[in-house]
């Protein structure tokens, strides 16, 4: 079987070549090549076509989302592993939009960091648990969050006004009321008004009677 071919990204010297060394220490796994910025890191998986880029996020020149997504363009069949310290949902989100296929935090003990390696060069995810955790949160997040119409819709729900009546109310038609609120159970995990309304109040999405 050929051996996993790696790129190492990232800006710090002795974080190049201990992430080389502890890699290159795998019989499956060859590092082909070493970056210090996110442009280096473009051009060298264009010229290396390595299976995985272990990508640093916070370098100069071209960041490693910013990298990623270059590399993700132009060569497809290469995949971005991020190895970084930071764990913010900013960083996270920026990079699997870029098209990572893993995140894994520095700290991350070896045996988990060499099999993240060997999933993500095959295509599969590779997170780490807290992550995980974070990006669940955002789905769970992007879900809920109702839009302005739906909002003032629900909040004539609450009110005990009738589809008719909000219909009126925002000069809208009673089937586009409908809609609004079958979007709004969706979202909210509900089937019926009553629930909606509860639920909304619970998460402060409406306020409290």
């Amino acid at each position: 079987m050929n051996p996993v071919r790696v790129l190492v990204v990232d800006d710090h010297p002795v974080v190049r070549s201990g992430l080389t060394g502890l890699l290159a220490a795998e019989p499956d796994i060859e590092v082909v090549g070493e970056a210090a910025d996110g442009q280096a890191a473009v051009d060298a998986a264009r010229a290396l076509r390595p299976d995985l880029v272990l990508m640093d996020l916070r370098m100069p020149v071209l960041d490693g989302a910013a990298a990623t997504a270059r590399i993700r363009a132009e060569t497809p069949s290469v995949h971005v592993l991020v190895l970084t310290t930071y764990e913010t949902d900013t960083d996270i989100l920026r990079a699997v939009e870029a098209g990572a296929t893993g995140y894994l935090l520095k700290d991350t003990p070896r045996e988990q960091l060499v099999a993240g390696v060997r999933a993500a060069a095959r295509g599969e995810s590779a997170l780490s648990p807290t992550v995980a955790r974070r990006l669940v949160e955002q789905l769970r997040s992007d879900r809920d969050r109702l839009s302005a119409r739906e909002l003032e819709v629900l909040a004539g729900v609450a009110r005990g006004l009738s589809n008719a009546a909000i219909g009126r109310e925002l000069f809208i038609a009673e089937a586009t009321v409908k809609t609004h609120l079958l979007r709004t159970f969706t979202k909210l995990g509900v089937d019926d008004r009553t629930r909606a309304v509860t639920i909304a109040i619970q998460r402060g999405i409406l306020p409290a009677p």
